[in-house]
C-alpha cells in the first residue's frame, strides 16, 4: 500500500500539467488495480452529505489502456453492488457505469465522467413499501411472472388487481388491466385513470429513464449527464487510507465539484 501511495502523489502532481508522461500510465493502472483489490467482495458503508449508503461491491473494472491512462484516460467504469441500504430504501442491485472518465489536469485535478448510467432492481418488498406510502389500504408487489399487482392490504385472498406501470420523470402511474380472483380473471376497460405513485427521491441530479418489469423486481433505469469532482492528491491519498482500514465508513461527505 505504502508504494501505491506513493505512486499516487507523484501521478496527482504530474497531472497538474500536460503532458502526462509514461511511467504515470503504469502508476495510474497500480493505483486503479489497488482500489479495485480494496473493493472487490467487501461490505461497506459510504458516507455521502445525502446520508449512508451501505452495499456489497461484486464488479469494479475498466479496460484500461496504457496510452489513454498515459494521458489520465480511464476509458469506462463499470462497478456493481448488490444488497444496497441507503437510508429507508434498498436495493437488490445496482450498477454504474460511468463513460469517458478522465483526469482534467489543473490545480486540483478533476475527475470526470460523462454520461453516468444508472440501473437499479428495486425487489418486490422494496416496492410494496413504496405503494403502501401512497396507497395505505393497499399491498403490492411483483410477481414471478414479471406483473405488478395491488391487492386490499388486510383481506389479500380476496384477489389481486394486475397494473401497467409505467414511468414518467419521477412518478409511477399505476393503471389497472385486470381483476383476479384464485379461479377468474376480468380484463377491465383499458380507458380507467391510472393512479401517480411518487419514487423516493434517489442522488442529487440523478434522472430516471426507464423502468421494467422481471421477476419479483422493478428495474429502473436512469443517468447523469456528466458528474465531476476535485481529486487533489491529499483527498485519493485518505480515500485509500480508509479503504485499507476494514470496517471503516468510506467518507465522501464534503467533496467540493465543479460545474
Amino acid at each position: 500500500m505504502s508504494r501505491s501511495l506513493g505512486l499516487l502523489s507523484s501521478v496527482w502532481s504530474t497531472a497538474t500539467a500536460l503532458p502526462v508522461s509514461s511511467g504515470a500510465a503504469v502508476a495510474y493502472r497500480t493505483v486503479f488495480m489497488t482500489i479495485k483489490r480494496l473493493v472487490l467482495g467487501r461490505t461497506m458503508t459510504v458516507r455521502l452529505d445525502g446520508g449512508d449508503i451501505t452495499l456489497t461491491v461484486t464488479e469494479f473494472d475498466s479496460r484500461l489502456d496504457v496510452r489513454g491512462l498515459a494521458v489520465g484516460q480511464l476509458n469506462d467504469v463499470r462497478i456493481a453492488a448488490t444488497d444496497i441500504h441507503w437510508g429507508t430504501h434498498f436495493f437488490e442491485a445496482a450498477t454504474v457505469v460511468l463513460h469517458n472518465v478522465h483526469l482534467k489536469p489543473g490545480v486540483p485535478p478533476v475527475l470526470v465522467a460523462a454520461p453516468v448510467e444508472v440501473t437499479m432492481a428495486v425487489s418486490t418488498h422494496a416496492l410494496d413499501a413504496v405503494f403502501s406510502d401512497a396507497l395505505p389500504r393497499l399491498s403490492g408487489h411483483v410477481g414471478d411472472d414479471g406483473i405488478a399487482r395491488l391487492r386490499w392490504a388486510r383481506r389479500p385472498g380476496l384477489g389481486s388487481i394486475e397494473v401497467d406501470v409505467a414511468l414518467d420523470g419521477s412518478t409511477l402511474w399505476l393503471r389497472p388491466r385486470a381483476l383476479r380472483t384464485r379461479r377468474r380473471r376480468w380484463a377491465l376497460p383499458p380507458r380507467l385513470p391510472a393512479y401517480p405513485v411518487r419514487v423516493p427521491e434517489l442522488a442529487s441530479g440523478l434522472t430516471l429513464t426507464s423502468l421494467s418489469l422481471g421477476p419479483g423486481s422493478l428495474h429502473l433505469t436512469g443517468g447523469l449527464p456528466e458528474w465531476r469532482a476535485e481529486v487533489p492528491g491529499t483527498r485519493v491519498d485518505d480515500v485509500l487510507a480508509q479503504l485499507s482500514v476494514v470496517g471503516r465508513p468510506l467518507n465522501f461527505t464534503g467533496w467540493p465539484r465543479r460545474a
